[in-house]
């Protein structure tokens, strides 16, 4: 049986890799024009959001916790980092625990439904009129 240690090495990894982006995000601050983030090529190239679009700018208000703005920017961006921040908790438990335990993504379907909430919000984010319009940031 392998220590509790070499088990958390993954999940300490993970952490260390997530505050790192965490810390270059804070650092870049994307709510200011002209800074060091590029813009999106989608935006820039074809005029349109993609589902990503104000990910950089949510995860910056999230991280000064202003869930307000940070909804405001992409609302499906702030539900995705609550899966995967709810996911590396129910990882990390299990790695302590030495078991598995069945995830969201280990569903049948989660691949259809991912795409389908990423196609929807695309689609309404791109619609011309209110309140779809107020969905780009």
């Amino acid at each position: 049986m392998r220590s509790t240690l070499t088990r958390l090495t993954a999940p300490a990894g993970v952490a260390a890799l997530s505050a790192c982006v965490c810390a270059g995000v804070v650092w870049a601050d994307p709510t200011t024009p002209g800074g060091p983030i590029p813009p999106c090529p989608t935006r820039a190239l074809f005029g349109i959001w993609c589902p990503g679009c104000g990910s950089s700018r949510m995860l910056y208000s999230l991280l000064h916790l202003d869930v307000p703005i940070a909804l405001r920017y992409n609302a499906v961006g702030v539900l995705t980092v609550l899966i995967l921040v709810w996911s590396f908790a129910v990882w990390t438990l299990g790695r302590v625990r030495d078991r598995r335990y069945v995830q969201w993504h280990q569903w049948r379907r989660s691949p259809q439904i991912v795409l389908v909430i990423v196609v929807c919000w695309f689609a309404i984010r791109n619609i011309p009129v209110e309140p779809f319009s107020s969905l780009r940031v």
